[in-house]
C-alpha cells in the first residue's frame, strides 16, 4: 500500500508553460552560472522550475519558497519525481516584508536569486519588493535573474503579448506586463543594475542583475 504521505504519490499542479520554458531557461543558467553555489527561488508556483533545476544544476543548492503555503505539496511533488536532494523543502516568503528570513540569525546569502512570471501577476509593490530582497540577500558576486514577459521602450510589443496584456489588466487591474525600464528603476533604487538580457521562447526575456559596480 502506497504511503499518502509520501511526495511522490501526490499529484502535483500542472503548468504547460513551465514545462516548456524550464529546458532554455536552465540552458542560460548552466551557461552563466558556476558550478556550484546557493539559489532562491522567489514564487516558486507548482515547483516545475525548482525541481528541474535541482536535476540540471546538481552542484546548486536550492531554497525553493512562496508566500503561502498551499503550493508547498506541489513542490515538494515535483521534486520527490525528480529524485533531486539538492532542493530544501519550501518557505513561506512575502516578497513585500522587510525581513524574508525572520527566524535566522545571520540572514541566509545566496549566489542566486531567481524569480519567473510574478511581476506580471502581482501589485506592482512586489518588484520593489522583489529588488529590495534580493539585494539584501545575494552574496557578494551574487546575481538576480527574472523571466517573464516585459514591455520595452523602442521595440515592438507582440500581439501575443499585447492580448496577454490586455487580459491581465482586465482580470485585475493591479497587474499587467511591466516595462523593462520601470522594473530597471525600481532595481537602481535597492543598487541593482540589468547585467544581461536574453531574449526567450515565446516573446520572453531572461533578465541578470548584479550590483552596481562602484568605481573605486
Amino acid at each position: 500500500m502506497s504511503d499518502p504521505a509520501d511526495p511522490s504519490n501526490f499529484e502535483p499542479a500542472f503548468s504547460p508553460a513551465a514545462e516548456r520554458n524550464r529546458a532554455p531557461i536552465a540552458a542560460v543558467l548552466r551557461a552563466r552560472l558556476p558550478a556550484q553555489g546557493r539559489a532562491l527561488e522567489v514564487s516558486s508556483g507548482t515547483g516545475q522550475h525548482v525541481a528541474w533545476f535541482g536535476a540540471a544544476l546538481p552542484g546548486w543548492h536550492w531554497q525553493p519558497t512562496d508566500w503561502q503555503d498551499r503550493g508547498f505539496a506541489s513542490i515538494a511533488a515535483w521534486v520527490a519525481r525528480a529524485g533531486v536532494a539538492n532542493v530544501a523543502p519550501p518557505r513561506r516568503l512575502d516578497v513585500t516584508a522587510q525581513a524574508w528570513f525572520p527566524d535566522l540569525d545571520p540572514p541566509p546569502r545566496f549566489d542566486l536569486v531567481y524569480n519567473a512570471n510574478m511581476l506580471h501577476i502581482a501589485p506592482w509593490a512586489c518588484c520593489a519588493g522583489l529588488m529590495a530582497g534580493a539585494a539584501r540577500h545575494l552574496a557578494p558576486g551574487g546575481r538576480l535573474v527574472t523571466y517573464g514577459p516585459y514591455l520595452e521602450d523602442g521595440v515592438p510589443t507582440s500581439e501575443g503579448n499585447r492580448a496577454f496584456d490586455a487580459s491581465l489588466r482586465a482580470e485585475n487591474p493591479a497587474w499587467g506586463l511591466r516595462r523593462r525600464e520601470d522594473v530597471a528603476a525600481e532595481a537602481a533604487r535597492a543598487g541593482l543594475v540589468l547585467a544581461e538580457r536574453h531574449a526567450m521562447p515565446a516573446n520572453n526575456l531572461l533578465l541578470v542583475w548584479q550590483r552596481v559596480i562602484e568605481k573605486s
